[in-house]
């Protein structure tokens, strides 16, 4: 058994793990919470609002399943769980900081790819696929919203007004209405792109401040793990 101050070393390897496991059930109810609210928009804007929140669950089950391991090889002292874990531990670390490090790399291209998706949808909205009308249409009231890059781009296609849910004050007939050259106060002046850029980025910081935050309990729970891991090994070769 570990004796004298590793035992303190042993329930510290306990408590973080602990910790762990709340943050990977934390990141499950983000990630299911985040699919829940942004999957309806998947058919115009592809894989960016899927993806992300898909990703955040599969890392807090692996971290959920992870803390469980680490929990149970620090209250049996079992080197070989123990080392398990630790290791474990360090190959999630280090994709969490490839992951942080990718998505600041990326940011730029989030407008690119969402601005190409909306666009591609009107084409699609203008044919009168049912299914990219209702969600664009949700989208662009929900967010308050109007076209790709503002409301000019529904005119570019023939015979095509301003569509309602772009209308402040919607109403029947309001987008057709408002002509041409609307005022801003009528018609939402921002382009959906801009908002979902925005949205995916306040999205990204939080995530990478979780990350950063569940980091630091990771690297904790490493130092910890291997000295536990010192200790149970020691004790071994004693017996």
């Amino acid at each position: 058994m570990v004796e004298g101050g590793m035992k303190v070393v042993k329930y510290l390897v306990f408590f973080f793990n602990f910790i762990f496991w709340l943050c990977g059930g934390l990141l499950i109810i983000i990630g299911a919470l985040a699919q829940s609210k942004y999957s309806e928009y998947t058919s115009i804007t592809g894989g960016l609002f899927s993806g992300l929140p898909i990703y955040i669950i599969i890392v807090g089950c692996v971290i959920f399943v992870v803390s469980f391991l680490g929990c149970c090889g620090a209250v049996k002292e079992n080197y070989c769980m123990v080392t398990t874990f630790a290791v474990l531990l360090v190959i999630i670390l280090l994709l969490e900081i490839a992951a942080v490090i990718a998505g600041y790399v990326l940011q730029d291209e989030i407008y690119d790819a969402v601005n190409k998706g909306l666009l591609d949808a009107q084409k699609d909205y203008v044919d009168d696929n049912e299914v990219v009308q209702e969600t664009y249409d949700s989208l662009q009231s929900e967010v308050e919203c109007c076209g790709a890059n503002n409301y000019t781009d529904w005119l570019k296609f023939p015979n095509q007004s301003i569509p309602d849910s772009c209308c402040v004050n919607e109403t029947a007939g309001c987008g057709a209405k408002a002509g041409t050259n609307p005022s801003a106060d009528v018609i939402y002046p921002k382009g959906c792109t801009a908002k979902l850029e925005a949205v995916l980025i306040d999205n990204f910081e939080i995530i990478a401040g979780v990350a950063i935050g569940i980091a630091v309990v990771e690297l904790l729970g490493i130092i910890c793990a291997c000295c536990l891991m010192r200790s149970i090994k020691s004790e071994y070769e004693v017996v």
